[in-house]
């Protein structure tokens, strides 16, 4: 199977937040930030594995700043790790006070995706292409959490019996 570089399955969206995704506080819920993430990363997983993808994990989700009502939403997100079947994506979200010209980065997860074939089971994704020193590091990071994860999910599932 052939390889894939990050530049080829990276996303960004951005998105005007309105009243329909605030409190009456005028701060954008932190759920619809999540939906947001979610897609974006979603659409990278996508992109690299060429199939429909699952979330099955979401790493931290940490707020640093509030969103407001009339802000612009910008999720950038890249594929940082992508193993037999299933891919770490790195999300940031930042927000633009469009009257300032302010930008704050509010936001910032790891989310792991499995790609699926078409019964719904776990398919084959291509390698990554890690082209430069950065993809590299990120790579060596992203795989590392995915020990720290698995590591976890094991600990769980001896708590449970």
């Amino acid at each position: 199977m052939e390889g894939k570089s990050v530049q080829e399955s990276k996303a960004m969206i951005i998105q005007q937040m309105t009243q329909a995704d605030a409190n009456l506080a005028g701060n954008v819920h932190g759920g619809s930030i999540m939906k947001l993430v979610d897609s974006t990363a979603g659409m990278v997983a996508a992109r690299h594995a060429s199939s429909n993808v699952v979330t099955a994990s979401i790493d931290r989700l940490d707020f640093y700043h509030p969103v407001y009502i009339g802000e612009l939403l910008k999720i950038s997100a890249s594929i940082n790790y992508a193993g037999k079947t299933s891919m770490e994506i790195g999300a940031r979200v930042e927000a633009e006070n469009v009257m300032t010209g302010e930008v704050r980065h509010t936001a910032s997860a790891y989310l792991t995706f499995v790609a699926l074939d078409g019964e719904g089971k776990p398919k084959p994704i291509p390698p990554l292409i890690l082209n430069t020193e950065e993809r590299k590091r990120r790579h060596l990071e992203a795989e590392e959490r995915r020990k720290i994860r698995l590591t976890e999910r094991n600990r769980e599932s001896e708590g449970r019996e």
